[in-house]
């Protein structure tokens, strides 16, 4: 193999580790307990920063899709390191909930968004459509498995040097490594032997734009699958150090942040392969099932073991949508513009992101526990695999 053919893996490898940085996002439930026993915040404001943060990077996933789309997919991620150290050494200086939730939500939260835009769809554009899902799946891993290093790093880093170091070493580590490894996302050449061969097979699907995309009914469907997978993936990932507490009695919190960290990164490949496979629809419907049952029984696991088990499931669904929903846009409405319609679409992963976290702080403070919070994401994630039955024989599957 030459250089030349090399540098698609090379893609996947850089995007795998930007994605990594990323997933500081999924550590944050450290420190909201940190927050909360030390600095006597609310479950709510514990919450805020989390909260603004997926928000922030829903909603430049859109500007950051199109950009990427337009200057490629190296300046939109140098920029999205800057933020992100940016974001964190500026919660650094401040203390507040009001600083720390612009700082983290604002800057970081923004940052993860412009740079997760990017990382999938550059490397998507090196490998023919059969491994699209693989392709995605390898990508993203990244983020899932941040956790699994993220989260004993952060509690170590907290319980040694303190909330404000804590945010400044990482701020630092962070941003000098999205940055660097940002300089490695270069698309391929107009005249190259992989572009050229795969040219044909994906032009096989229109390339729709973003205006022409949300003019069909399909992209309303998968836009509420998406925000209902998303509600109670990231309620359960931002709140599972709390949930460890309340359902276990035992401060184990960290332990199972980063454990489900492996089974959330491993969704992603195994997604990819399998809707690969299978279709893309078929492989969501059985993840949401796999949710919502549960999400219903979610209440009941009261040991460290069972309470693994549970989240395990989650965040293996969950994670593994991330995975089956950039290939279904690149599927259904061609990849030529694939950022900025996955863009459109992971509207409704900031949306479902910013209620569930928040819908869970809200009941845990007003009833003490999260028994409503589950019943309710399990009932959306039902209503997602109904849709999803419903539309899985109009839904193309561009794997062959």
């Amino acid at each position: 193999m030459t250089f030349e053919g090399m540098r698609g893996y090379l893609v996947i490898f850089a995007g795998f580790c930007i994605n990594l940085s990323f997933g500081i996002l999924y550590a944050w439930s450290i420190f909201s307990s940190h927050l909360i026993e030390k600095y006597g915040w609310s479950s709510t404001q514990a919450s805020l920063p989390y909260t603004l943060a997926i928000f922030m990077f829903a909603l430049l996933m859109i500007p950051g899709g199109k950009l990427q789309d337009r200057l490629g997919a190296r300046v939109v991620v140098s920029i999205a390191g800057v933020l992100i150290g940016g974001g964190l050494l500026t919660a650094s200086i401040f203390n507040s909930p009001l600083g720390i939730t612009v700082a983290f939500g604002l800057l970081a939260g923004g940052g993860i968004g412009l740079g997760y835009s990017a990382t999938t769809p550059i490397a998507i554009k090196w490998f023919p459509p059969e491994m699209k899902g693989l392709v995605t799946g390898v990508v993203v891993t990244g983020f899932g498995l941040a956790s699994l290093f993220i989260a004993p790093l952060t509690t170590y880093l907290l319980s040694s040097y303190g909330l404000m170091n804590s945010f400044r070493f990482l701020g630092l580590l962070f941003g000098m490594v999205v940055f660097s490894f940002a300089q490695l996302l270069q698309k391929p050449l107009a005249n190259n032997e992989n572009n050229k061969h795969f040219q044909d097979k994906f032009n096989a699907t229109e390339d729709y734009d973003w205006k022409a995309m949300i003019r069909t009914k399909l992209f309303y469907q998968l836009w509420i699958m998406f925000a209902a997978g998303s509600l109670a993936g990231l309620m359960l990932i931002g709140h599972l150090s709390k949930i460890a507490v309340l359902q276990t009695g035992t401060n184990t919190g960290s332990i199972l942040v980063a454990a489900v960290a492996v089974f959330n990164a491993l969704g992603r490949p195994v997604a990819g392969v399998v809707s690969d496979k299978i279709g893309r629809v078929q492989t969501m419907i059985i993840l949401y099932v796999l949710q919502g049952i549960t999400l219903l029984a979610f209440q009941y696991f009261n040991s460290f073991y069972a309470l693994l088990a549970g989240s395990a499931i989650i965040t293996f669904s969950y994670g593994a949508m991330l995975a089956v929903y950039p290939s279904t846009i690149g599927d259904q409405y061609g990849t030529k513009n694939l950022g900025s319609n996955y863009g459109i679409l992971f509207t409704a992963w900031g949306v479902g992101g910013l209620a569930g976290p928040l819908l869970a702080a809200m009941i845990l403070d007003s009833t003490g526990g999260y028994y409503t919070a589950y019943i309710v994401a399990a009932c959306l994630c039902f209503l997602a695999a109904l849709i999803g039955w419903n539309i899985k024989d109009s839904v193309q599957s561009n794997t062959k």
